[in-house]
């Protein structure tokens, strides 16, 4: 959107700014390139207007996937799609912060600190709570304001201008801004790069902690990298995974919190979860035997991985490195496991000498606690033969080494 994003914005939600956007989404779906769909755009709304719902069309288009038939109504920019985190994902948050806890204590009021463009603030109305949507960006407001409008929520939704961190500091008695209950998403991310140090996050981690320490009924998105020692004692840090990657990192306070970490896997329509109540120490270690486990990451970042060693009968190969080995395959969604077929010290020439002897032409290479290159290695490795394998590149009881395993 242009400098007057304000303004096209309040445009596209009249009847006027619907159907122009109505009508890029159909040249978007008949296959017009960019410069063809604007041209005629603009012969049809205005060169004004033609840009705003071009953009809008296409950002709803990207949407869908992950927002289904809500996308074709959803008013977006380019930033808080990005920033958006998958739908499903945020109606499960909503779920766990309004539900009935053991001693009887539910939420019927949520404070959405930093609103963007709203989507936990929709989570958190069709879960049922009545929802305070607070930004300082009228931009955010107007987004926040136009979606709960278009979804049918708007009886559920106040948005208004306020100040995070003001209202986190004037948190009284359990309640932030008169709510039983608050979300908090701080800004990650600046200048297009991540923000590493918690404390340059906005609002910072002052404000997070204050959250969690003043509003018992509270979760936040943090990081996935965020350093244990962070997290406050009685709070609960979950970590979620889906298709082999952290999705989110969640931060439950006080009056929310049913366990030390919590790591979650999501599989479809499906949430597995895995719990400790407190830290339960590493897994012992001990010599590669014929299976290795690669921890999901939800796992590795709970620091759960030694309750998943218990399950498996199963010991790390090194004390520093996540990966594990036991004598039999594993059954468990938490890994994903490999045959080991032979294991050596890391050496390019006779690794590659071994592959081309067992006629292994195309390998996949997966490393952990080694610096090399997985794409690198796997140009140096790939030969004329039709077999296939892993090649694992890590540190065995202090020693670099390579297992080749069955890609099977």
């Amino acid at each position: 959107m242009p400098d007057d994003a304000l303004a096209q914005l309040r445009w596209l939600r009249t009847p006027e700014g619907a159907a122009a956007a109505a009508r890029a989404a159909v040249l978007l779906a008949e296959g017009s390139d960019l410069l063809t769909g604007l041209a005629r755009l603009r012969a049809e709304v205005g060169p004004e207007h033609a840009g705003p719902a071009w953009e809008l069309a296409r950002l709803r288009a990207r949407a869908r996937p992950a927002f289904g038939a809500d996308a074709d109504v959803l008013f977006l920019t380019a930033d808080t799609l990005e920033q958006a985190g998958r739908p499903a994902l945020a109606a499960r948050r909503a779920r766990r912060l309004l539900a009935d806890t053991a001693d009887g204590w539910g939420v019927d009021s949520v404070a959405d600190l930093g609103c963007a463009s709203g989507t936990d603030t929709v989570a958190l109305a069709r879960a049922g709570a009545r929802v305070l949507a607070v930004d300082l960006d009228p931009l955010a407001r107007e987004l926040t304001a136009a979606n709960a409008e278009v979804l049918g929520l708007s009886d559920q939704v106040w948005v208004v201008a306020g100040d995070a961190v003001e209202l986190v500091d004037a948190a009284r008695g359990g309640e932030v801004a008169g709510c039983a209950g608050a979300v908090l998403d701080p800004a990650r991310r600046a200048g297009g790069r991540r923000l590493l140090d918690p404390d340059r996050w906005s609002p910072p981690w002052s404000t997070v902690a204050a959250l969690l320490d003043r509003a018992p009924h509270a979760v936040v998105k943090v990081a996935p990298g965020l350093d244990h020692d962070r997290v406050p004692t009685g709070v609960e840090a979950e970590w979620v995974s889906a298709g082999g990657s952290i999705v989110e990192a969640l931060l439950w306070g006080r009056g929310r919190s049913t366990a030390w970490r919590r790591a979650s896997l999501v599989r479809g329509d499906e949430v597995l979860e895995l719990t400790a109540d407190a830290d339960p120490g590493p897994a012992p270690a001990g010599p590669v035997r014929g299976w290795l486990h690669e921890p999901d990451p939800a796992v590795i970042r709970s620091g759960l991985v030694s309750v998943v060693a218990a399950e498996l009968d199963a010991t790390l190969v090194d004390p520093t490195i996540a990966y594990l080995t036991s004598d039999a395959p594993a059954g468990s969604a938490w890994v994903s496991s490999y045959r080991v077929d032979e294991v050596l010290p890391f050496n390019l020439k006779k690794l590659k000498a071994l592959l081309r002897t067992r006629g292994v032409g195309r390998v996949v290479v997966k490393k952990r606690g080694s610096p090399i290159e997985p794409e690198a290695l796997v140009r140096q490795l790939r030969g004329p033969g039709a077999g296939s394998a892993v090649v694992v590149v890590t540190r065995v009881a202090g020693a670099p080494t390579a297992l080749v395993c069955d890609l099977t």
